[in-house]
Order: C-alpha cells, then sequence, then structure tokens
C-alpha cells in the first residue's frame, strides 16, 4: 500500500475546541459614595471574542438606590475606553459555552438588590435594613453590594464552580478563527 493510500486511512486528529480568554476589566475611578470609602472601580467581565480586543461583557449596571440588573452586551477592546483602569486575565470559556451557558451562570446570581432611599427625617439618601426601616446613628449598617461585590463574590466563583471558566493559560485568537458572538440568542 503507497504511503498516499496510508495517509488517506489514517484518522485525522480532532482539532482542539476554541477558547474564548476571559478577564476581569476595571474601569474608573467611579462616582464616590460616601457610604462606600475609598476609590472604586465599575467591574465586568469581558470574555475576549475578536482577536482585536473586542468581545462581550457581563456586568450588573444600576445603583445603590435603584437596584441593580444584569447586563450582556458587545465591546470593544477595553483599552480604547478613556476611563479604563484595569484587565486581569481570569481563565477561558469553551466558544462553544459563550453566551448560553454564560448567562445562564450569571443570570442566576442574584444582582444587587435597592439597598438606599430618601430619609426624609434626615434629609439624605441613606442605606436601611432589610425591613426597609433606616439605621439609627451610630448603628452598624450591613456592607453594601455593587458591582465588585457581585462579580468577585458571586459571579467569578459560580463561573468555575460550573467548569463553564477554566483556569488555564490565555489563549490567542487568529483573526480567521474569531467567532463573533451572537447576542440575539439571549
Amino acid at each position: 500500500m503507497s504511503s498516499l493510500a496510508m495517509s488517506a486511512q489514517s484518522p485525522t486528529p480532532s482539532p482542539t475546541p476554541q477558547r474564548f480568554n476571559v478577564y476581569i476589566v476595571r474601569d474608573g475611578p467611579i462616582m464616590a459614595d460616601p457610604d462606600l470609602p475609598g476609590v472604586r472601580y465599575h467591574n465586568t467581565i469581558l470574555v475576549e471574542t475578536g482577536a482585536d480586543g473586542s468581545g462581550v461583557i457581563h456586568h450588573v449596571t444600576g445603583d445603590l438606590v435603584l437596584g441593580f440588573h444584569y447586563e450582556r452586551k458587545e465591546s470593544p477592546p477595553p483599552e480604547l475606553s478613556p476611563t479604563f483602569y484595569s484587565k486581569e486575565f481570569f481563565g477561558t470559556v469553551l466558544a462553544s459555552a459563550h453566551p448560553v451557558a454564560f448567562d445562564q451562570v450569571c443570570e442566576a446570581q442574584p444582582p444587587p438588590p435597592r439597598q438606599k432611599a430618601f430619609n426624609m427625617a434626615t434629609m439624605k439618601t441613606e442605606p436601611f435594613k432589610a425591613d426597609g426601616s433606616f439605621y439609627q446613628p451610630g448603628e452598624q449598617s450591613r456592607p453594601l453590594v455593587k458591582c465588585t461585590e457581585w462579580t468577585e463574590r458571586q459571579a467569578m466563583p459560580a463561573l468555575f464552580r460550573s467548569n463553564v471558566v477554566q483556569r488555564t493559560h490565555a489563549v490567542t485568537l487568529e483573526p480567521s478563527s474569531a467567532a463573533s458572538s451572537d447576542l440575539s440568542s439571549r
């Protein structure tokens, strides 16, 4: 049998499944809140689907007065934003798991609820208790939860626990193999 015939009969190795890099992106600093001391940044999870660094961000958006909601949207390379602060590698996700499985995990994480309201007695917007009443002067209030806490304490651990995101080395997307995300599949 000729070598040409033998090579035609040997099985071809299956391609490695395509993976996308996942990053934590921080923008800001954001507007200061007297009830949250220190500098704060808006935290998002970026799934880098484009060879140019573009992709899809997953985050919660809103505020402490109205509450937050989960959102997914297309994003240019985050470094192009005038508010860009940092981009930290987080892991990788199989292309076949994004966006459907990724969204399912993120949507299962409760977004931060409404946590502040206008107090007519003090004429200030203040944190309130779970029962809706305001804290008394000197009374310790519960920690406020925003996008940073949702990203770091809820979404990231859940994405790892579910194996949607794996701790692997970053991958390099080739321009011809970069897949575009279909936001209409939501």
